[in-house]
């Protein structure tokens, strides 16, 4: 999902950078405070020193982001959470909350896959859980777009693994719903592209 959201970004004529939040060593936000201190000259991003740091320089200098992630639990994934927290929290501002501490607007989108489908996604609260990770980083100056894709094909072989899901059922999806989704997360990257370089010309 996140490599046809890629390409649909690149077609647009953006530059795109793919990084894999577990090849990474960090931890969520830790309360360090570094970015609340008088003084600090972190202008938004978070300040303790790990592998995370450099990617979040590059997210905050960035036009677009787009974060996916699985669905473990009802939530994204802990790594997903944790990269969220330590983006989000040092722009909150608190001398006042209408003013985040960004360098510029984010436009910003997530793409969770998952098990549930979609008709349960109301009465399992996940519309609520999984867009309460996406508002969030509503506060780099745009609405978060947020793509599901449902019933995904978990396993290579559904015989080694204990689950009553239907592999039948799962491969015919894999094979007409899936591509579907790839195209919505193509044109997702595409249209969040479009709309930055709309906002770079002069009105």
């Amino acid at each position: 999902m996140l490599e046809s959201a890629m390409k649909g970004a690149r077609e647009a004529g953006a530059e795109v950078e793919m990084v894999h939040l577990y090849g990474l060593n960090y931890k969520g936000c830790m309360s360090c405070f570094l970015c609340k201190r008088k003084g600090n000259t972190a202008n938004g991003l978070c300040g303790f020193k790990d592998e995370l740091q450099a990617v979040l320089e590059r997210v905050v200098d960035a036009d677009v982001l787009v974060v996916g992630s699985p669905v473990y639990d009802s939530f994204p994934s802990a790594m997903t959470r944790a990269f969220i927290e330590r983006l989000v929290f040092p722009a909150v501002n608190y001398n006042d909350y209408s003013k985040p501490l960004i360098r510029k607007p984010l436009r910003c989108a997530t793409i969770y896959t998952m098990n549930c489908s979609e008709d349960l996604m109301k009465p399992l609260h996940y519309d609520i859980l999984l867009g309460e990770s996406a508002k969030v980083l509503s506060i780099f100056g745009h609405e978060t777009e947020m793509l599901c894709s449902h019933e995904t094909y978990q396993f290579n072989d559904y015989s080694k693994y204990e689950t009553a899901v239907d592999e039948p059922t799962r491969a015919r999806i894999r094979e007409t719903r899936f591509p579907q989704d790839l195209q919505k997360a193509y044109d997702l990257g595409k249209r969040l592209v479009q709309q930055c370089l709309a906002d770079m010309e002069p009105h």
